[in-house]
């Protein structure tokens, strides 16, 4: 149990969990900020979805009403673009919110830690001092 528990407690296990849970929890959030804000800047300089720019590869592409490529290879980059942005958002959101307090609070803990295993030294250093003296005074 206990070396259950130290695994649980390592630092990279908990900040792994949080991010999986955090980054799940604000996938709705980091989508509508991409969609409210994001695209439409990016709509200034052309077309309001990311997921509209693409580029033919092969001859003149044409696309059906349904959304099928019917000829041609049809590269969508605005997509991969969008996702790259809503992963680059909840990553500046986990760090940020969750990563950066919990390396502080751990810091804390061990200059706390390092304060009472330098005293404990000092105690025990003491007292083997008071034992020599005893032991010579003899």
């Amino acid at each position: 149990m206990k070396g259950f528990k130290e695994f649980l407690l390592r630092g990279n296990v908990v900040e792994l969990a949080v991010a999986v849970v955090i980054g799940a929890a604000f996938t709705n959030i980091v989508n509508a900020f991409v969609k409210g804000v994001i695209n439409p800047i990016v709509g200034a300089f052309g077309t309001k979805d990311l997921a509209s720019y693409s580029s033919c590869l092969k001859g003149p592409c044409a696309v059906s009403g349904t959304g099928e490529v019917t000829s041609g290879v049809l590269i969508l980059w605005g997509s991969v673009l969008s996702a790259a942005l809503q992963f680059l958002i909840t990553a500046a959101v986990v760090y940020f919110v969750l990563i950066v307090p919990m390396n502080r609070m751990a810091a804390r803990r061990k200059t706390v830690a390092d304060e009472a295993a330098e005293a404990e030294a000092k105690e025990v250093q003491l007292l083997t001092e008071i034992r020599d003296a005893l032991v010579t005074a003899r």
